[in-house]
């Protein structure tokens, strides 16, 4: 049974840091690119970065390009989002995603990102 499993989110001041985890089961992990979406109250769920299988590639919505990382660990089914110089704008609940195919996407059950003084 998959299982997407997101944590590490919280209240975070502007141009503070947080690094979110989300721990995987179910699938041969390795094989498979890793996303993570976002998705702020009564706005449409975004893209923000991808990494493929074996993490040499990596894309980012353009409004995280030199602020957001994403990485990954395959021996420990681990998918991380760092996040640093954060903003308000990126007040949002964080999913990780996983497409296994073309009818089989998983998505975790998100983690609340606050970004306020």
């Amino acid at each position: 049974q998959v299982q997407l499993v997101e944590s590490g989110g919280g209240l975070v001041q502007p141009g503070g840091s947080l690094r979110l985890s989300c721990a995987t089961s179910g699938f041969t992990f390795r094989d498979y690119a890793m996303r993570w979406y976002r998705q702020a109250p009564g706005k449409e769920r975004e893209l923000v970065a991808s990494i493929s299988s074996g993490g040499y590639y990596t894309n980012y919505v353009d409004s995280a390009k030199g602020r957001f990382t994403i990485s990954r660990d395959n021996a420990k089914n681990t998918v991380f989002l760092q996040m640093n110089s954060l903003k308000p704008e990126d007040t949002a609940v964080y999913y990780c995603h996983a497409r296994l195919g073309t009818s089989s996407n998983y998505w975790g059950q998100g983690t609340q990102v606050t970004v306020s003084s």
